[in-house]
């Protein structure tokens, strides 16, 4: 796994993280809440297990994987923002954020096809 994709896992650890702070100040929702966590955390760890596929189709799908729950993850953000529990400025950065990760793994994953 190249730098590239070290400092992708690193960006969805990261993001994770800032996802888990925001869920445990989000009061009701429960459900809601543990969805986004589920999903936010599953990125990197899929991202994670890509690093030792057994075979460059489990490596794809590692990262597929990692793909649909971004966005899921922006789904959850997205519901949470309009129910008023997060600001929009926070909405929008973690938005950002987790749209710039979904860019990069469509990105590793194209590239990973191309060289299959």
């Amino acid at each position: 796994m190249n730098d590239n994709k070290n400092q992708l896992r690193e960006d969805a650890v990261v993001f994770a993280i800032r996802i888990s702070d925001l869920c445990d100040d989000i009061k009701g929702c429960s459900v809601f809440v543990n969805q986004m966590v589920r999903s936010a955390s599953s990125i990197g760890a899929n991202i994670h297990e890509a690093k030792y596929a057994q075979s460059r189709a489990d490596f794809i799908n590692k990262l597929e994987v990692s793909l649909k729950e971004c966005y899921e993850t922006e789904y959850w953000l997205e519901l949470l923002y309009r129910k008023g529990k997060m600001t929009e400025t926070v909405y929008c950065g973690l938005r950002n954020n987790c749209g710039s990760i979904r860019r990069r793994l469509i990105a590793s994953i194209t590239t990973a096809k191309g060289n299959a």
